[in-house]
């Protein structure tokens, strides 16, 4: 058998080490994959704001929606009117409505992930 080579030198390993020199730059993203209170908070505030954005939402589309029905029950005579030859309730709710949906769900889908920019830069910002 062939001579055992020196043995080598022991390195030593703290953590304590490691983590003072890591620092507090990212302490919302440990806040937020710990759990903390702190952490909890700022992911409340983020579904606070997607939910009052979908409320909002919400309320634009049974306003919109909503008060055509209420309109033609209040003034049949606007019932009345021909499109292209198509009574005008048929236009408005069967034709008209989808487009404004989309528009309304694009719309959400456009401030939501402006939310969740808002937040994931909260996240990044380096405290002072």
């Amino acid at each position: 058998m062939a001579a055992d080579p020196s043995p080598r030198s022991r390195t030593r390993v703290v953590l304590a080490d490691a983590a003072a020199r890591r620092g507090t730059a990212d302490r919302a993203g440990t806040d937020l994959t710990e759990q903390t209170p702190i952490g909890e908070a700022l992911v409340k505030g983020l579904m606070r704001a997607q939910l009052a954005l979908a409320l909002r939402l919400a309320l634009v589309v049974a306003a919109g929606l909503g008060t055509l029905p209420l309109l033609f029950a209040v003034a049949p005579a606007v019932g009345g009117y021909r499109v292209f030859g198509v009574h005008l309730p048929w236009v408005l709710l069967g034709l008209l409505s989808f487009p404004f949906l989309v528009g309304v769900g694009a719309a959400y889908v456009r401030w939501a992930e402006r939310n969740e920019q808002d937040f994931a830069a909260l996240i990044r910002r380096p405290e002072r």
